[in-house]
């Protein structure tokens, strides 16, 4: 679902992809590729979210206040990136938490339910776990672009096949 609020239309490049079941509200743009799946929430209300081209935020994920995701970044099912900046092609596992001013950089994953704290910056290609997380190890040559290549062959999928049925 697309809302405005407060005058402000979410801007949904056409080969986006958006999930009926998803929540989209105000300040949002997502660009070229990109995908929201179902029951995640992108609430613009206080301040701007740009989910970059080829990005996807899974199912039941929370993106709020100055979210930024770059190109091919994948946040998974049930993580939460609230006005923190993910880098190109960075993971975001799922039930992860990503606070106020954080960074996770290029190629980094942030492994499933660790919480990155506010103002932590994790370098790129690197493994981040825990709460708080830390980084535990380089990850050499992270192959975390598959994930969002996955993601944008099956929202053409979904865009080809799905139907809702009442």
């Amino acid at each position: 679902m697309l809302r405005s609020f407060e005058g402000t239309t979410p801007s949904v490049a056409e080969s986006a992809y958006v999930d009926p079941a998803a929540v989209v509200v105000g300040n949002v743009v997502l660009e070229a590729e990109a995908s929201v799946w179902p029951n995640a929430t992108l609430r613009g209300d206080n301040g701007r979210i740009v989910v970059g081209e080829g990005a996807n935020v899974q199912d039941n994920a929370v993106l709020h206040e100055d979210a930024v995701l770059e190109p091919s970044v994948t946040v998974g099912h049930s993580a939460i990136v609230h006005a923190a900046t993910v880098a190109e092609e960075a993971l975001v596992g799922m039930n992860a938490v990503v606070l106020d001013d954080a960074h996770i950089g290029e190629r980094a994953v942030v492994a499933a339910g660790s919480v990155v704290t506010e103002g932590t910056e994790i370098p790129p290609e690197t493994l981040a776990v825990g709460a708080p997380a830390s980084v535990k190890t380089d990850l050499e040559d992270p192959d975390t672009a598959v994930a969002a290549k996955h993601y944008r062959e099956l929202a053409t999928r979904y865009e080809e096949s799905s139907e809702r049925i009442e």
